[in-house]
């Protein structure tokens, strides 16, 4: 099926929410203006639909290969790869003193999820690149900086993140890799690493590895953790690659999805290089604080992640309505001449606008969040940079867990809309299942989230940012009140303000169960906490959207106002049940000691 970029409702978020106007005020933005954006992202609209996606099926059915050390991935993978290198997509984002563009998160986030709704498997390597580039920059020495970040910006080198070995899972205080400092300085890194995801490949001349290694000496746990840089070839004094490096593939793992992505097994210190044994690795920061380094890299990891689930969504919708609208069968409930399309019946319609508010709704969570962070990095004013800074790392989890969720249900209710079509794997409708399903799990469980969501960002602060956000929530109800000759807005109104109230008694619950001492029981609703400002959150913009909409005519504006009916009325009651399952979080962790004892 072909695919094209949702820009209407892409636009819709950056212009007419006012997202873009936001950012572009804001200073090292002077530069950017509306037409160099619109003409960025039409740009990219070409390119992904062009380029990227015919490649999606070609990496699902061949998928990457491994031999002997060496992967290759999908034969129509180079090409767009190489176009991608040479339109300077890489350095969207980053620091034009290292070579990149300079452009804010809002405008890569769009990039972003074009491009891994055009192929998630191919857009796992830009984004590791991505997560690399920005841990060393913010992390790494000047000398590092300028070796390593403009080859990756240019696309001639990619980047990797190796954390997890086959002991440790995701508890990092289980790491045994070893790193043990030489004469001039280098480490030598020694240990196994797994699920690396592009930790070989053919499409780059250079690997650069971000390694969590310990010293001998260093502390138990977390605490003595560093990180290190580890290219797979060492680099000449010209900056070309050198000698490879002691770092080896092992194996490359059979997946349920993402075929065309290799997810490596790396040896590093097997005596497989040209350096003698042990990999050549070079220090980030200081010893014992590369956690913190690496969180850098994972926060940027776990948003792009929360993207990949929009983008995942957005082309499970696209397949799926496109089907709707030419599969005919059965006639139309108040009668037909003869039998009609299926997007004519009930439920059929129920399953997309479903599909089509999870997506639309996550998308303008993770926008928001984006202007958040750019606000947080550029605003002049401290207390509105902090403040916009609280609430992108509140969202964080939010945009990873809920997006990443939503991918699994909207993937799955279009394998609904095609029947049994979309169980055979002709159709395609399969792989975008297939595919969804890691992400749930990439970089952190949902309840890993979940944990952060409450210890870190509700805890923490007493439920600050939460009650912020829902006092802003309670200024959209109001409005929407004022609109009671307009039966649209007043249903939105009305369902929103339950729902609200529902984020607020789940918020309340929590923190009284902290503040009695019982963590158990409320980390025991964790996880529907999370999702229930996700619904929330969703169902706070689409009602924003509504708002705006209210006296446009044109299509996407009457589309908007539908969606966020439906919303409101199918999906927003959701938020009522998860409230109920937090608020028994005393009786749920009695039942679980009842269980597990």
């Amino acid at each position: 099926m072909t695919y094209k970029t949702p820009l209407d409702d892409i636009f819709f978020n950056l212009r007419d929410m006012g997202l873009l106007e936001q950012v572009l005020a804001l200073p090292g933005y002077e530069e950017i203006s509306d037409d160099i954006v619109d003409a960025v992202l039409h740009e990219n609209a070409k390119f992904v639909q062009e380029v990227v996606a015919p490649t999606n099926r070609d990496g699902d059915h061949q998928g990457a290969k491994w031999d002997n050390g060496k992967v290759t991935t999908p034969a129509s993978f180079a090409q767009a790869f190489k176009a991608f290198a040479e339109g300077g997509w890489q350095g969207l984002q980053h620091s034009p003193d290292l070579g990149g563009q300079g452009f804010p998160k809002l405008i890569s986030a769009v990039i972003s999820e074009n491009l891994n709704a055009a192929n998630l498997a191919f857009a796992l390597c830009p984004l590791l690149t991505d997560g690399c580039v920005e841990a060393i920059t913010q992390a790494g020495s000047d000398q590092l900086k300028q070796t390593f970040i403009p080859p990756m910006l240019e696309g001639r080198w990619t980047g990797t993140m190796n954390l997890t070995e086959p002991q440790a899972g995701s508890d990092l205080a289980l790491l045994t890799t070893k790193a043990i400092v030489q004469d001039d300085g280098t480490y030598r890194i020694s240990g196994q690493k797994i699920f690396i995801t592009y930790g070989d490949h053919d499409l780059a001349e250079n690997i650069v590895h971000l390694v969590l290694a310990r010293t001998p000496d260093a502390p138990k746990g977390v605490k003595g953790i560093s990180l290190f840089v580890v290219p797979k070839f060492m680099v000449n004094e010209d900056g070309s690659p050198g000698k490879r490096n002691d770092v080896w593939c092992a194996s490359i793992e059979e997946k349920l999805g993402i075929h065309g992505s290799p997810t490596a097994v790396l040896l590093y210190g097997a005596g497989k290089g040209e350096v003698g044994e042990g990999a050549i690795g070079y220090l980030v920061g200081q010893e014992n604080y590369g956690l913190q380094s690496m969180f850098i890299m994972m926060n940027a990891a776990r948003y792009n992640v929360g993207i990949q689930g929009i983008s995942v969504s957005e082309r499970a919708l696209q397949q799926a309505r496109a089907y709707a609208a030419d599969r005919v069968q059965g006639n139309a409930l108040e009668g037909s001449a003869g039998p009609v399309t299926i997007d004519h019946h009930p439920d059929v319609q129920r399953l997309l606008m479903t599909m089509r508010g999870l997506t639309e709704g996550g998308r303008a969570v993770a926008l928001y969040a984006a202007m958040c962070n750019d606000v947080a990095h550029q605003h002049a004013d401290e207390k509105t940079a902090d403040l916009h800074r609280a609430q992108y790392e509140y969202l964080v989890p939010i945009v990873k867990a809920f997006s990443t969720e939503n991918a699994v249900e909207v993937a799955s209710l279009g394998m609904q809309v095609h029947g049994g079509m979309g169980y055979i794997e002709e159709t395609g409708a399969a792989q975008y299942y297939r595919d969804a399903r890691i992400l749930p799990i990439y970089e952190g469980t949902t309840a890993i989230q979940a944990n952060d969501f409450i210890g870190r960002k509700i805890l923490r602060d007493g439920g600050a940012v939460s009650r912020g956000f829902i006092a802003a929530m309670c200024d959209t109800v109001n409005a929407l009140n004022q609109h009671q000759d307009d039966s649209a807005l007043a249903f939105i109104g009305a369902q929103l303000e339950v729902a609200v109230q529902a984020y607020q008694n789940a918020l309340d619950a929590t923190l009284e169960f902290a503040a009695k001492g019982q963590m158990r029981s409320a980390f025991a609703g964790s996880v529907p906490l999370l999702m229930l400002a996700g619904y929330v959150h969703a169902g706070w913009h689409l009602a924003n959207a509504a708002l705006k909409s209210r006296e446009r005519q044109s299509d996407i504006h009457r589309q908007k106002q539908a969606t966020a009916v439906f919303y409101a009325a199918h999906v927003l009651p959701r938020a009522l049940s998860l409230s109920s399952a937090v608020k028994a979080g005393d009786n749920v962790q009695e039942a679980f000691s009842a269980v597990f004892s």
